[in-house]
């Protein structure tokens, strides 16, 4: 059983991106930023874990806390290299500590929201109520939002890829980057374990993030990313004396499995980020895709609707795009390099970011699909129909 001390309107598990997001935009809510909130995650976020880039037009809901933005950006392969500038878009950079500080201190504010740092071990719905149990108690509520891994499909090599990658944040001595200008992909690099490529985001003059990024069926060795981003940062980017400020190491999965948007059939447990299917399958982006889902999850919480948003046709028609791609991936029929290459060089890269933003028209999806290889794409397609 659990105490009314121990019942909440909404409980978020994990305090992530998507955990996070959520709560800002709930207490950002003046229908919604009474409801007794609880916040559960296993560990405190204190610490700067991880950095999150992506694209978006205007100005959004968080940008006090976007360290960095470019209009221009660049894309890399030994044949040619396309330098464009971003007329609607702009790509932008948040660190990881920064999104928490702000986040807390916002919600610091409001009584009704509690932070618990305890391990979740499970997480079940009960005749009208979501339950929440940890190493050390049990707490209840009409909704759980949940971004833990407890409900996740199994992931393996017959149904997926991982986007794994070390980023060190370096800084030089004298003036050695172009602030204005980011490297997306870089290719020029061995491709021996599958899709591989730099990303360089220059911060200022003397700093920048470089990360070395794979699309592949396991992780490498540590001492391989090592060996790797110091051979580019040395050869590549002719640097030879330079300062590691800041690690970070990431793995998102880029699966065929189904992420599904509920839990255990239940109402009550609705998965957000992640665990409900919001990093984009084909690329491994995350965080515009949360802003999106949150966004409509408050937006129907508060016409007392119910909360999960249910998948449009067009929702579906994407995710059909990114099986398709991610089969050929993984049948190996087109590589990652040779799929890029193909849509950088013959499309203009704002109608990419509007295609991997689902943001783009049916005949915008045309033209872009008209130049990819079509018998590998249409076998992977109709195999993912079925």
């Amino acid at each position: 059983m659990t105490t009314s001390e121990n019942k909440y309107d909404y409980i978020i598990a994990g305090s992530g991106a998507a955990g996070l997001s959520l709560l800002y935009r709930i207490l950002k809510n003046s229908t919604l930023n009474k409801k007794k909130i609880l916040v559960i995650d296993k560990a405190e976020k204190n610490s700067n874990d991880r950095t999150w880039c992506f694209w978006e037009t205007g100005k959004g809901i968080f940008e006090e806390v976007v360290c960095n933005q470019w209009k221009n950006l660049e894309f890399k392969t030994e044949k040619f290299t396309k330098e464009f500038h971003l007329k609607n878009y702009s790509y932008k950079m948040i660190q990881g500590l920064d999104f928490y500080q702000f986040v807390f201190s916002f919600a610091k504010d409001f009584g009704n929201v509690s932070f618990l740092t305890e391990p979740i071990v499970n997480i079940s719905s009960e005749e009208n109520l979501a339950i929440v149990e940890t190493d050390k108690g049990r707490y209840s509520a009409q909704y759980i939002f949940n971004s833990t891994t407890l409900f996740n499909p199994e992931i393996n090599v017959k149904n997926a890829l991982l986007q794994h990658f070390t980023g060190w944040v370096i800084q030089t001595e004298r003036a050695t980057f172009n602030s204005e200008i980011g490297t997306l992909m870089d290719f020029t690099l061995d491709q021996k374990n599958g899709a591989t490529f730099m990303y360089v985001l220059p911060t200022s003059s003397t700093e920048a993030l470089v990360e070395y990024t794979l699309f592949s069926e396991k992780v490498l060795e540590k001492e391989a990313y090592e060996i790797a981003l110091k051979k580019y940062i040395r050869e590549d980017l002719k640097i030879e004396n330079f300062k590691i400020k800041h690690t970070e190491f990431g793995i998102i999965p880029m699966s065929l499995a189904k992420f599904e948007r509920t839990a255990l059939l239940s109402k009550n447990i609705i998965n957000i980020g992640t665990a409900g299917g919001f990093t984009k399958a084909s690329s491994g982006y995350t965080f515009q895709f949360i802003q999106k889902n949150t966004a409509e999850i408050v937006h129907n919480l508060e016409l007392d609707k119910y909360p999960h948003p249910a998948k449009t046709f067009r929702d579906k028609m994407f995710d059909w795009y990114d099986r398709t791609l991610l089969e050929v991936l993984l049948s190996k029929k087109q590589t990652g390099k040779e799929i890029f290459a193909v849509m950088f060089r013959k499309v203009s890269p704002e109608k990419i970011f509007k295609f991997l933003g689902n943001e783009s028209s049916i005949w915008e999806d045309i033209k872009i699909m008209s130049v990819l290889p079509i018998k590998d794409f249409l076998i992977s397609g109709i195999k993912q129909l079925k």
